[in-house]
């Protein structure tokens, strides 16, 4: 994974002097430059005793193949030719009677396993077919797919980080209480797993995440006995595929660290009524030769507001890869931080895409926090990105990712683009009773995952322009999502929260 240090680009020793990952320390180069020379080296001179294959499979978890290296022809051996696996136990799209796919390792996402007892080495991998090709419905490809499409139209590249927000659940303390739904960053000891948080950052940095910060969020309350607080991880921007690779990444860590000091987690978007849900916002930019294109002058560039039209057009088919089971619909519900009307605006967080307060004032704001500071001039255009605020934590990492960077690409293809961003800009809250009239005018988000399947439906042949998601795919999408038949769910148990409580454990470990 790219690990430089900042938006500037720093130069390569600079970046790797502070690198958290051991192998990229070790061999001095960058992640994107390892070849399988470096991996055989890195191993036989660190004693490594064991490989670890790591990839997505259909219910999007992390599976894991393991070796034992016997000696260094066995090593050159997986390394260069992967190894087989049984694709119909992983992807529900794929028949058991042609159901041998390869694994090959990519060796830019190489970390020391943080958790293994024996030295072990893991790297995420690929999937091919058997004729030796890139499998076109596999995860990791159809956002490669979508990224190449995305530069082919634009010429530019597609970046993104997400924001990882979960619950860490642990028995209940009277010491210090929290104020119920009152967590956002708030300290020890009034927040109890910090410690927890920071250490998970640490092991997620060593895997080549490239994080933004940590911090306590809103929702923190106590259920039969067990305190729930709510937590957030946020990354840097990084190529989108890279990005998709450190939040599979990330939450792996965060589950096995959970599991090593007694805690449960939870990345389910609803717990129960009246309180906060678990979002996973995703932020995204454009960037050409390395400079960021979302502003113009200092405001919002004509190519960020096309990248948001053509959210604002496929929104409600992209909660198919972003809303993934019936408890995402309970978080998407009128008068909450989260959204259900398609329309987008500044620093407002009751719109479905919200554009960030940037650094545009042009102020050297640390010279005034710091008398003693010479001020100085430094462009920060580079930070600004818009935030899709609809996904949650049940998604496919790699197919909502793909789907928003159909969804930007799109936004470029649509010849009145501009006029549908000028539409859908609303710069009040929309939820204020005065406002109603502008409501009205708005469309909706889907309300279950059989809308989100016939929405999806709708929409699908944006969606498989350039075979960026094959049609198979797609139609085993719209499938799973109207299995759940929850067309009325949510009107019909939405006031009781004991249903809800047993809706939420049926899918408490999604994603």
């Amino acid at each position: 994974m790219n690990n430089n240090l900042s938006f500037s680009n720093p130069s390569s020793t600079s970046a790797l002097s502070l690198t958290k990952n051991p192998v990229v320390a070790y061999l001095q180069k960058p992640a994107a430059e390892l070849t399988k020379a470096d991996i055989v080296r890195y191993v036989c001179e660190n004693d490594i005793q064991m490989i670890n294959f790591m990839y997505p499979g259909g219910d999007g978890k992390l599976k894991t193949l393991n070796f034992v290296i016997n000696d260094l022809d066995y090593l050159e051996t997986i390394l260069t030719c992967g190894e087989r696996v049984d694709g119909s136990s992983l992807f529900s799209f794929i028949q058991a009677g042609s159901s041998d796919l390869y694994v090959l390792p990519r060796f830019r996402t190489a970390f020391l396993d943080p958790f293994a007892e024996i030295p072990t080495l893991t790297m995420l991998c690929s999937f091919f077919d058997k004729d030796g090709q890139p499998l076109a419905s596999a995860p990791e490809q159809t956002l490669r797919k979508a990224s190449e499409a995305f530069t082919r139209v634009t010429g530019m590249q597609f970046e993104a980080m997400g924001e990882l927000e979960y619950y860490v659940i642990a028995p209940n303390e009277e010491v210090f209480p929290a104020v119920d739904q009152h967590g956002y960053h708030e300290s020890a000891p009034y927040a109890k797993t910090n410690a927890f948080r920071t250490k998970c950052m640490k092991y997620i940095a060593q895997t080549g995440g490239r994080i933004k910060y940590g911090h306590s969020e809103v929702g923190n309350f106590t259920l039969d006995g067990l305190t729930y607080e709510q937590n957030e991880i946020e990354f840097l921007p990084v190529p989108v595929e890279q990005a998709a690779d450190q939040l599979m990444l990330a939450k792996w860590v965060i589950r096995n660290l959970a599991y090593e000091e007694g805690y449960d987690v939870t990345f389910a978007p609803k717990i129960t009524t009246g309180k906060a849900g678990s979002g996973l916002h995703i932020h995204m930019r454009m960037t050409k030769d390395g400079q960021n294109q979302m502003l113009s002058g200092g405001v919002l560039s004509d190519a960020a507001r096309r990248m948001i039209a053509g959210m604002m057009q496929l929104a409600p088919a992209i909660t198919a890869f972003g809303n993934k089971n019936p408890t995402s619909y309970f978080r998407l519900v009128p008068h909450q931080e989260a959204p259900t009307n398609v329309c987008w605006g500044d620093r407002n967080r009751s719109v479905l895409v919200r554009v960030p307060l940037g650094w545009a004032a042009g102020v050297d704001m640390s010279a005034v926090a710091n008398p003693m500071k010479n001020r100085e001039e430094r462009d920060m255009s580079g930070k600004q990105t818009v935030e899709m605020r609809s996904p949650d934590g049940s998604a496919d990492l790699y197919q909502l990712l793909a789907g928003l960077c159909v969804a930007c690409r799109h936004g470029f293809e649509m010849p009145d683009a501009l006029a549908i961003a000028e539409r859908t800009y609303v710069n009040v809250n929309i939820h204020d009773a005065q406002h109603a009239d502008r409501l009205a005018q708005l469309a909706q988000l889907p309300d279950s995952c059989m809308a989100s399947a016939n929405c999806l439906q709708l929409q699908r042949k944006v969606f498989e322009q350039y075979d960026v998601f094959s049609p198979t795919m797609i139609d085993g999408i719209i499938t799973q999502l109207r299995s759940f038949d929850d067309a009325t769910l949510r009107k019909q148990i939405e006031n009781r929260p004991d249903e809800i409580l047993q809706l939420v454990n049926q899918y408490f470990h999604c994603g």
